[in-house]
């Protein structure tokens, strides 16, 4: 389990020790500089620059061009993009953005996940409960009115408790008066503040999915990575009052998709990055934060992937979980990789130096900045000393076995029986008191699935905390792997229902006082946690304010020349189809359908993770297989853009967006055009498959026509 966690290590210096003595000739870091590309080009729809598109691609959008590509753009559910593609409310995003309801929505005998759906007719469209999408409809400044609440507080607590205060009071106001569903967005960190007007649309229907194989080819392993042979689409429709909704802002379909180095847009949500943070912040995101991260998503995906491996028969059970950490995990292991590599660091470095020097020759601004980059060095400092105990006490949110669970259920069962009958939760009162016992322990438990998530929470607070951590002795004993679940099971009292009846029979005391290995880890633990999750609020909410002094500083002295930071809402980021150099060789900036069956060939036409779906195995007579099925390109998207259309300067869709490459996770801090790129699968591609696979008539005539005929 540990191996592959080594293994990623290694890639990282080793990549790193190549990026910094350069492949070809060696790198002075000495005399690396920033530049103010390096924040990137996720351009607000209220600040675009029209005059820079002008000197870059000779293309100038209209005010019009651009009310016509914001509201032509979706926000797709909690966490992707998506767009309009035809005038009766036909969506288009990513397969993966959507595959995770399929299995609900399918009926008994079918398989949307491995076969895919399509919909013949428009009455054959499925209904998606509790799916929806938001279209932007206007932005408002509010920067002078929230900043002016912020300055009535004298602590930190009480600025962001402004700040919160008046965010919702703003939300409620606009949404009472326009009955659209509204949101404060914070930009450079807090120098500037919009309110966002959205229409949502709840009736969301799905049209067509694809084949899980072709929508995601090389699985994670192809996972951030490029050149890429993917197919990564879905279709879905907005409904109002039972019919499709009519929009006139839609994008049309490219036949043929776009050049290399014609301009392209790329139009969708980005979640979040962190481009203006300070060198001490992002020192810490890489010593602590996001190593423990890695580690948790690499444990878990070994859980998953063991079961997976060993029972096929439950891959539509699996699939989704091997996935979802796979893609956490090489994430984290990517941001890892982009903060130790010495020129960006340098790079950063260089910004902050300038920064500081032109802060420093202002009279005005010395004084309004001094001492801000001690402050933050301080608070970094104190969240350092108090991560390790944080981190590895904290909660699980994520994959914790039934045994803690249980365990957690006692607890609380406990402490709310030493309360009054009046004074407990509604569920341990009388006529809910039997039940909620009955309730603790599951009907049935899945020994080795739960044994696999103790080992993996065994691995990742030992590699937090280490072995001789007191706590975790009284769990694991010191131990990591299989040895340290056989200890914690050993020293239970909860792994059977039995042995859960025998406890619940005694007092309450007896039971929070018992040696049952996780439930008293769980309590001397917690009471930690609890302790130090009041310190760090208090340092988070002053690193919080300290950090939009910083975004505060570096308007000043930079303006809105500099691209803000992505914030989970609409941008538009520019670009062109353009290859790269990597490992030594060259990636092509478009990939075609060749590369697909060569990839499905060179490995032995497995079904993991190159496999291909029986209706692609043989190419049909009327595919060119030279027809582009994906490409990279220079525009700056993070997570959150998947299922963003990719535009020309007419409003077409040339591409879909559904990932970068693995140097595009650098991007999270810092972007850089030299080999950053978006990946895409083509609309030239797209087509000639619902045309000659997937034989989807209706669909195709929509997208061509933009309309249903």
């Amino acid at each position: 389990m540990r191996l592959l966690k080594t293994l990623l290590l290694a890639l990282v210096l080793m990549i790193t020790a190549n990026a910094q003595t350069g492949l070809y000739k060696p790198i002075d870091i000495d005399t690396v500089k920033y530049s103010l590309n390096d924040f990137g080009k996720m351009w607000t729809f209220d600040d675009v620059p029209v005059g820079m598109f002008g000197n870059k691609y000779g293309f100038e959008p209209s005010f019009e061009w651009l009310a016509n590509v914001q509201k032509s753009a979706l926000q797709f559910g909690g966490g992707c993009s998506a767009a309009f593609v035809s005038e009766d409310g036909l969506i288009m995003t990513n397969h993966h953005c959507g595959r995770g309801q399929l299995t609900s929505l399918q009926d008994e005998g079918e398989n949307w996940l491995r076969d895919g759906f399509y919909a013949e007719s428009l009455d054959e469209e499925r209904v998606v409960p509790n799916l929806f999408v938001d279209q932007l409809i206007k932005i408002v400044d509010v920067t002078d009115e929230i900043k002016e609440e912020m300055a009535k507080g004298e602590s930190d607590k009480e600025k962001i408790a402004l700040r919160d205060s008046i965010e919702a009071r703003f939300v409620r106001d606009a949404e009472a008066e326009s009955g659209l569903v509204c949101k404060v967005v914070t930009l450079y960190k807090g120098e500037k503040y919009s309110l966002y007007y959205y229409k949502r649309y709840s009736d969301i229907r799905l049209v067509m999915a694809p084949d899980f194989q072709i929508a995601a080819t090389g699985w994670d392993w192809d996972n951030f990575t490029y050149p890429r042979y993917e197919l990564d689409f879905m279709f879905y429709r907005a409904f109002e009052n039972g019919n499709p909704v009519k929009t006139e802002h839609h994008f049309t379909w490219s036949e043929k998709g776009a050049n290399e180095g014609e301009p392209i847009f790329v139009v969708g949500r980005p979640g979040s990055t962190d481009r203006l943070l300070s060198v001490s912040n992002l020192e810490y995101l890489r010593d602590v934060v996001y190593t423990n991260r890695l580690a948790l998503y690499e444990d878990l995906y070994q859980v998953y992937f063991e079961l997976f491996n060993k029972y096929p028969e439950r891959e539509s059970e699996l699939l989704n979980n091997v996935m979802g950490y796979g893609n956490g995990r090489k994430s984290y292991a990517g941001r890892l990789y982009g903060l130790s590599k010495p020129e960006l660091m340098a790079k950063k470095m260089s910004f902050e130096n300038e920064l500081r020097a032109k802060v420093n020759e202002s009279p005005e601004l010395s004084e309004k900045y001094k001492n801000l980059w001690a402050d933050i060095d301080n608070v970094i400092s104190e969240l350092r000393e108090t991560s390790a105990k944080y981190y590895g006490y904290q909660p699980q949110r994520r994959g914790a076995s039934a045994y803690f669970k249980i365990a957690y259920s006692i607890i609380d069962y406990a402490e709310e029986m030493k309360k009054e009958e009046a004074d407990r939760s509604p569920l341990y009162q009388k006529e809910n008191l039997q039940n909620t016992i009955k309730n603790i322990f599951p009907d049935s438990i899945d020994v080795e699935f739960n044994n696999l998530l103790i080992r993996a929470h065994a691995n990742t607070v030992t590699s937090i905390l280490g072995k001789d951590d007191e706590l975790l002795k009284m769990l694991y004993d010191g131990k990591t792997g299989n040895e340290a679940v056989k200890f914690a099971l050993s020293n239970s009292q909860i792994t059977t229902k039995e042995k859960v009846d025998i406890l619940l029979a005694l007092t309450p005391d007896e039971i929070l006082n018992s040696s049952d290995s996780f439930i008293q880890f769980i309590i001397n633990s917690q009471a930690i946690y609890e302790k130090l999750e009041v310190k760090r609020e208090e340092l988070n909410n002053k690193l919080t304010i300290l950090n939009q002094k910083l975004g505060e500083a570096v308007f000043d002295v930079f303006g809105d020349n500099i691209s803000p930071d992505a914030t989970s809402t609409l941008r538009i980021s520019d670009g062109v189809i353009k290859g790269y150099e990597y490992n030594g060789t060259i990636a092509p900036a478009k990939t075609t359908f060749y590369g697909l069956w060569d990839r499905y060939i060179s490995f032995g036409k497995k079904t993991y993770p190159w496999g291909l779906h029986p209706r692609w195995q043989t190419p049909p007579a009327e595919l060119d297989l030279s027809i582009p099925i994906g490409f990279a390109s220079t525009n700056d998207i993070v997570g959150g853009n998947s299922g963003s259309s990719i535009i020309n300067k007419n409003m077409e869709v040339v591409g879909l967006a559904h990932d970068g490459n693995l140097e595009s996770l650098a991007g999270h801090f810092i972007f850089d055009e030299t080999n950053n790129r978006t990946v895409a699968s083509d609309s030239w591609g797209i087509m000639e498959a619902l045309k000659y696979i997937y034989r989807t008539d209706r669909l195709v005539n929509e997208l061509f026509n933009s309309k249903i005929d």
